[in-house]
């Protein structure tokens, strides 16, 4: 696979008429998905360099992409690196065998590590200029040194713990994402050499910044100015470390990090789910080791100790001039400087709600709601289930948990709700990867304050997100839902865009009953009336829409589908998908992340185009959309939502929720505002070419950028002002490869 250089990317020069190229013999009709992973990181880097970004921002895509890549080497790697060690020769989609991907990874990992430190370099610099120093590798004023020591002396002296490196010392363990330093010294006495390690606590922050009144004291010659200053802690104890030695001349020092193997296995015969979790997050810290990061220069014996001790081959080692632990730059991004940042945003709260005095059963009832995250508030989704809380009409509430964060205000209200007597069912997902020992203590304190809670299928995660409510309306129940393709998360609610659907409809609560009653108790749903669940029946759904579309190709009729998801790996719906670009289906994919189809071929795709949106916000709504025989955008499509992607896992592995969108409203907002606006967006987008290369779309016009569009205007059920006036052009679809 091909990867153009940043300066190809950036140009859009790629991306004028669409690429038809004819299958190689060697060539396979899809994507690896471990490097089109890496793709999509290339992508997210190439943010780092948008010079049409504020600084910070730019430093947060280089964070973004140093932590992406860490979760990739520990999760995706891990796994290849498992099998190749089991010789598992078990092919990927491509074709490739585990030892084949590595290969290829192996090489991708290299040319983003060292492009990571070349932005690092170019944004340091930057920085500096906007007052803002990384005093790393620099002197520092008089005052600053003075402030710095004393606070290596008192604040972080006391917890580190050097440790000699010989027989008589057992070699410490060094956990996962763990980082640490090891020190060349020569006794003065008798001149002995050693080596000392020194673990850097995890506790401790990775950046120290010294205190303005200290960087605005006097100045010394060469030293950085006043401003901002931050020093690594890694820095910091290399820079004072004679204080940790007394006694010794230290001939030289190193600093290096670990990645280990963080993927959990759950045996299916587990007789105790939360135990087994418990015991599997404390083995989990204790991984193999996938990845070794050293700085260029690091001692050779020093390294041999640590490659000998830590059971690491070579080919895991990483070494480079720069800066070690890249996603640790999230820190210094957080710095009080809105000069250099995105202009703040405020989401705005549902006028339907409003015009209800706040009463979301009434605005509900009313009629159904779509509402779009984070442009308009999540507040509603909360005030939702604080309300069901509070209302004494309400009698049950029963809501689906995958992530809901370490301050989580959905969970404080059901817990609310529990102790004022209602029947309330928590299903918390403890396989939510990296989440698991968040969910394990929100599920302790749930079930303490009266909630009934599930932890679902041992093999399956449940990854729908749903909530329900079962209110007395005279002498009747009503049911309300709530169903969304993003997590109850308030935090992540602020960055990534999602919809929330609220309905009434009695088929949707019905059907939202029986998808609980299958996972409260195993109790296999019949006679769905409007939800599609997987591994059920979604799958089957998705590839009779695509079926009716091809159908209607074959008549003459209009044939078009419109997807909009974080990923696509699913050989099964790429084959269909394929079958229906031959047909003559028009296609068009909205792929955020990783996707395993290869558009533009000749007899293959070519009337399928691949899109990738990377900007402010991180795309997540799973949009999917069918012409169902008129001329796409139409009142006729058949639109859904949903919490799934096209994977695998999604489709057949986990309990996910395909949602129709009915109401003539929200079916309209659904599909020619958001989808609409997404395919129309030129200026963060992203064409997938044939050779699975990405090149920047080129813009023939007005540029549209539609994060701008939906803050910018009135979205969906919200009103209010917007960040700046002006102009948007109108919505309208063009069949080209620019917007």
């Amino acid at each position: 696979m091909s990867t153009l250089p940043i300066e190809d990317e950036d140009n859009g020069e790629a991306a004028g008429a669409p690429v038809f190229a004819r299958l190689g013999p060697d060539e396979s009709a899809y994507f690896n998905r471990e490097l089109s992973w890496l793709q999509f990181n290339q992508r997210v880097l190439a943010e780092a360099q948008n010079e049409a970004y504020p600084l910070l921002e730019r430093l947060r895509f280089l964070s973004i992409s140093g932590s992406n890549l860490d979760e990739f080497m520990m999760i995706r790697v891990a796994g290849l690196v498992g099998q190749a060690q089991r010789d598992i020769a078990r092919p990927s989609i491509d074709g490739l065998t585990p030892t084949q991907q590595l290969a290829a990874i192996r090489d991708m990992l290299a040319e983003l590590s060292t492009r990571q430190q070349h932005i690092w370099r170019t944004l340091r610099d930057a920085l500096a200029g906007a007052d803002i120093h990384i005093a790393d590798e620099q002197r520092v004023k008089p005052a600053a040194h003075k402030w710095l020591k004393g606070f290596f002396l008192n604040e972080i002296l006391p917890i580190i713990t050097p440790q000699a490196l010989d027989p008589a010392h057992p070699f410490p363990f060094v956990q996962n994402e763990g980082m640490g330093l090891l020190f060349t010294l020569t006794r003065d006495g008798d001149k002995e050499q050693l080596i000392e390690m020194v673990l850097i606590p995890s506790a401790l922050p990775r950046f120290v910044r010294v205190p303005d009144e200290v960087t605005g004291a006097g100045m010394g010659a060469g030293a950085v100015a006043g401003g901002a200053l931050y020093i690594s802690i890694a820095s910091l104890i290399q820079r004072y470390a004679s204080a940790l030695f007394p006694g010794f001349t230290i001939q030289g020092d190193g600093l290096f990090r670990v990645l280990r193997d963080s993927d959990i296995e759950i045996e299916e015969e587990a007789e105790d789910l939360v135990r087994t979790f418990r015991s599997a997050i404390q083995r989990r810290r204790r991984g193999q080791v996938i990845q070794l990061e050293l700085e260029e220069d690091f001692d050779p014996a020093a390294e041999a100790v640590l490659l000998e001790q830590l059971g690491v081959h070579e080919a895991a080692v990483i070494k480079t001039d720069g800066m070690i632990g890249i996603d640790g730059l999230a820190e210094i991004a957080s710095e009080d400087r809105p000069d250099l940042k995105f202009d703040a945003y405020s989401p705005r709260f549902p006028e339907r709600i409003r015009e209800h005095d706040g009463d979301a059963f009434s605005a509900i009832r009313e009629k159904d709601i779509i509402i779009h995250h984070p442009y308009e508030s999540f507040e509603v989704v909360v005030d939702f289930i604080r309300q069901a809380a509070a209302d004494p009409d309400v009698v049950a509430i029963k809501q689906t948990l995958y992530r809901a964060g370490s301050q989580s205000a959905v969970i404080g209200a059901l817990i609310e709700a529990a102790e004022a007597g209602k029947s309330v069912t928590a299903v918390v997902e403890l396989k939510a990867r990296f989440d698991e020992e968040q969910n394990l203590k929100w599920a302790s304190k749930l079930e303490r304050a009266g909630v009934q809670v599930i932890y679902g299928f041992t093999d399956w995660k449940t990854h729908a997100k749903v909530a329900m409510v079962v209110r007395r309306e005279g002498t009747s129940f009503r049911t309300y839902c709530h169903f969304g393709t993003g997590n109850y998360h308030p935090v992540t609610a602020k960055i990534y865009t999602d919809l929330s659907f609220f309905t009434a409809d009695p088929k949707l609560g019905r059907d939202a009953a029986k998808m609980f009653n299958f996972v409260t108790g195993y109790v296999e749903p019949h006679a769905l009336e409007r939800i599609h669940i997987a591994p059920i029946d979604l799958r089957a759904e998705i590839y009779r829409r695509i079926d009716v579309e091809i159908a209607n190709a074959a008549a003459g009729r209009p044939a078009a589908i419109w997807m909009k998801c974080n990923q696509l790996t699913d050989e099964g719906v790429i084959d269909r998908l394929y079958t229906a670009s031959n047909a003559g289906v028009m296609i068009e994919l909205m792929v955020r992340g990783i996707c395993c189809l290869r558009p533009g071929v000749a007899g293959l795709s070519e009337n399928i185009r691949v899109k990738s949106i990377i900007g402010r916000f991180l795309e997540h709504s799973r949009i999917y959309a069918f012409a169902n025989g008129h001329a796409m955008p139409s009142a006729h499509a058949a639109v859904f939502i949903s919490s799934a992607d096209l994977m695998g896992r999604n489709l057949d592995r986990r309990v996910e929720a395909l949602i129709p969108i009915l109401n003539r409203t929200v079916h309209d907002q659904v599909l020619q505002q958001v989808l609409l606006a997404n395919m129309l967006d030129s200026e963060q987008s992203w064409w997938c070419n044939a050779d699975g290369s990405y090149s920047r779309v080129a813009t023939d016009g007005k540029p549209f950028n539609c994060h701008r569009y939906f803050m910018t205007n009135p979205s969906l059920s919200g009103r209010g002002g917007a960040l700046e006036a002006g102009a948007v052009p109108k919505l309208s679809l063009r069949r080209g490869r620019s917007a």
